[in-house]
């Protein structure tokens, strides 16, 4: 692992030829108890059509949410996604690719939807594709939950437990956020551009390997030292802050190719 809290990504020159790749929670919007907590923001929405028309169309979401949920969030625009960690893809053409079978989990859902009711502040999101315990409002719950999901799921060799910021998620081995990254740049407009990527949680790391094999920009949010990105910013204020000064600064070279 590297040490990404030692390089902020403040320190990168933007340029016209990036294509920008990023998480959404606790990333682009500030995490909430729950997923339906997590607020829209219009200002996000705002800078991201400014970043899309300074980077020529090359920016997508990548996200453990499926892409009907971040449409939602993000409306009206119509992004390039990759939800449920890449499970679902959709181009800048709008064609979605859906990967794994919809009944893979159908086994899992009555006993995790008991563990759930078992105590007070735990949740099961249940996202069709994949299916998320949050603990976040019982913390002290987590090690007992981690045993029990890890006992449910055994060791079915076409499953993947993920373990994120107070979460547990289970989803079909077909794809991840790796995956997402170089499906994305290896259509356009992504391709040939350099990929930049930024995400907060464990969940994220597929994306920062792929991104540093394709010699990008792969980026932590966050104060942790344990990961693979190669530079950090500290929180999604920072993050919101740093995607300004981009848009900011694309707008002026566009200005000055056009003068």
């Amino acid at each position: 692992m590297n040490h990404p809290a030692a390089i902020s990504a403040t320190a990168l020159r933007p340029d016209p030829r990036w294509a920008l790749l990023t998480d959404v929670d606790g990333t682009l919007l500030h995490l909430a108890d729950t997923p339906d907590g997590v607020a829209r923001s219009d200002a996000v929405c705002g800078l991201l059509a400014r970043l899309l028309q300074g980077l020529g169309g090359a920016v997508a979401l990548i996200s453990g949410r499926t892409i009907e949920n971040l449409d939602r969030l993000f409306a009206p625009l119509r992004l390039p996604m990759a939800g449920l960690h890449g499970l679902e893809h959709r181009d800048a053409r709008e064609h979605l690719t859906v990967l794994g079978e919809a009944g893979a989990l159908d086994h899992l859902r009555a006993p995790l939807a008991k563990l759930a009711a078992a105590h007070e502040g735990l949740l099961l999101e249940d996202k069709g594709r994949a299916l998320a315990f949050h603990y976040r409002l019982a913390p002290e719950q987590g090690a007992r939950i981690e045993e029990a999901i890890g006992s449910l799921v055994g060791a079915t060799q076409d499953l993947r437990l993920i373990h994120g910021k107070m979460v547990i998620e289970v989803k079909p081995r077909h794809a991840d956020k790796g995956s997402a990254v170089r499906a994305f740049m290896a259509e356009a407009p992504f391709r040939a551009r350099v990929p930049v990527f930024l995400g907060d949680d464990v969940t994220d790391e597929d994306a920062f390997e792929a991104i540093n094999a394709l010699d990008g920009i792969s980026i932590h949010v966050g104060k942790s030292l344990n990961s693979a990105a190669r530079y950090r910013l500290d929180d999604v204020d920072q993050v919101l802050r740093w995607l300004t000064s981009l848009a900011d600064s694309l707008e002026t070279v566009g200005t000055e190719q056009t003068s």
